[in-house]
């Protein structure tokens, strides 16, 4: 079994932590989020200078939480797509030199790979082959997993994924940032039947629409017109919790249907959902509802494993070096990469003891 300290610096989390398989040594996680929130989003250029100031001081905790050294390290691994540049670019450079002073395999993990290796933290026993619904602030997909870096993408959001849908309709009724922890703590006070909203649908060239695409912009658009609507009607106030508790409803209907749509269709009996949005409670309710009555299971990670953070990319890393796959010193991050192309990330570890 390897133990791995792994680096994610994708977004606006300055994440490290040290996991050995699925066992997690430490996990520390220094939040941008109050950074941010003037700003009403991520500034990336604001990002990487934070990351800048927080990446080696979290290194050091991280070793100091799980009591170990760096003999006691196997490899190392940073997240290296998809993201920020200038953000990701922080963590690879950090990892990197870590494995080149200390003389350690260098592993790049794909940041969607470590949100569906979350459920494996929490749930020891989960094996493929399973559907992951991974929805978040910059992605929602529906991902076939077949085995370690085998992925079939299934659905995808056309427009805007579920997270920023959230952040977009926050802003829209003024609640600040991030909107999806505020949206679900006003949903619980509102009506989510009071406003009916369009589910967001694809439409197919030959008729017909995608049954496991997304679309999240028209429900985004549908909420500002009923504002405009309702503001016109009574300038006093609005009901910001029915409001709230209508759009969580719909995008928790929206998700779950394609989800449990996707699963019979493909026959896959296990469910497992990763990304910021899972911690959503609409989410959580509406598909463990739903899954019940098709006899499917699903499972949520913890809160904290939902959100952005190292652990998960450090399980990730450590299926992938005990299958011997170890990256390149010359491999770079980038902003975009499919989850399909996630081997292209590594070479074997013959050539790895060339490269040292």
């Amino acid at each position: 079994m390897k133990t791995i300290l792994a680096i994610e610096t994708s977004c606006d989390e300055t994440a490290v932590a040290i996991v050995n398989e699925q066992k997690i040594y430490s996990s520390i996680v220094a939040s941008q989020i109050d950074l941010h929130k003037r700003y009403g989003g991520v500034v990336p250029e604001e990002a990487s200078r934070q990351h800048l100031l927080t990446i080696n001081p979290c290194i050091e905790e991280a070793l100091q939480v799980a009591k170990l050294t760096w003999n006691d390290i196997d490899g190392i691994a940073a997240t290296v797509a998809p993201g920020l540049i200038g953000a990701l670019m922080v963590g690879e450079t950090a990892g990197k030199t870590l494995a080149m002073i200390h003389q350690k395999p260098f592993l790049g993990i794909h940041h969607l790979e470590g949100h569906i290796y979350a459920t494996y933290l929490s749930q020891p026993d989960w094996k493929p082959p399973f559907l992951c619904l991974l929805v978040s602030g910059g992605h929602t997909s529906l991902i076939h997993v077949k085995d370690c870096g085998i992925y079939e993408q299934l659905g995808n959001t056309r427009d805007d994924a579920a997270g920023e849908a959230f952040d977009k309709v926050a802003r829209l009724l003024n609640l600040g940032y991030p909107g999806g922890p505020i949206i679900d703590k006003l949903a619980t006070e509102g009506n989510p039947k009071r406003f009916s909203l369009p589910e967001g649908k694809i439409s197919l060239p030959q008729g017909g629409y995608h049954p496991y695409d997304f679309s999240f912009s028209g429900l985004k658009t549908a909420v500002l017109r009923l504002v405009e609507k309702l503001k016109q009607e009574n300038s006093e106030s609005l009901p910001i919790a029915d409001l709230a508790a209508s759009f969580q409803a719909t995008v928790a209907r929206s998700l779950t249907k394609k989800t449990i749509t996707c699963a019979l269709d493909h026959n896959l009996t296990h469910i497992a959902v990763g990304g910021g949005v899972a911690a959503n409670s609409g989410l959580r309710n509406h598909l463990q509802e739903a899954a019940k009555k098709h006899n499917l299971t699903v499972h949520f990670p913890p809160l904290k494993l939902c959100t952005d953070n190292a652990a998960m990319i450090a399980c990730a890393a450590c299926d992938h070096l005990e299958r011997g796959h170890i990256s390149s010193w010359n491999l770079g991050v980038q902003s975009r990469l499919p989850i399909t192309d996630v081997m292209s990330l590594y070479s074997s570890s013959d050539t790895y003891e060339v490269q040292r």
